[in-house]
């Protein structure tokens, strides 16, 4: 369970990052590239910090992640100088891309076509054979 102070810097860093990150997709002058921070989880002893990306379009997801997380060092930099007031030690970055979405799709997808279990009650019966 995530403490107070786990979840308030989890929220500055998460702030912080998305300007980061959108600021060097706009001063690179990238178009057509979304990238949101979803959620950043800190460990419990503050020294790691996963921050989970939203990369749109999906096509560009992994190779804008390795471009992130080669710039790692970087970016844990451009952090550290705007939460300086505010944290003594930055953590460690790790970044993961956010499979949320997707998996909303699926489910959604599935809801419409013949696989939908609500609709096709057979469906649950062939599940339950197993």
């Amino acid at each position: 369970m995530e403490t107070n102070r786990q979840k308030k810097i989890g929220g500055v860093i998460q702030k912080d990052l998305v300007d980061i990150l959108q600021g060097e997709v706009r001063k690179n002058g990238v178009t057509n590239l979304v990238i949101s921070v979803s959620k950043v989880v800190v460990t419990s002893d503050l020294s790691v910090a996963t921050a989970h990306l939203s990369i749109f379009p999906q096509e560009k997801a992994q190779e804008t992640l390795a471009a992130i997380k080669t710039n790692t060092n970087l970016i844990k930099h451009d952090l550290s100088q705007r939460v300086r007031l505010q944290l003594r030690r930055v953590p460690n970055l790790v970044f993961f891309i956010d499979d949320s979405l997707d998996y909303i799709e699926k489910i959604d997808n599935a809801l419409k076509n013949q696989e939908n279990p609500i609709e096709n009650r057979d469906l649950l019966e062939k599940r339950r054979q197993f």
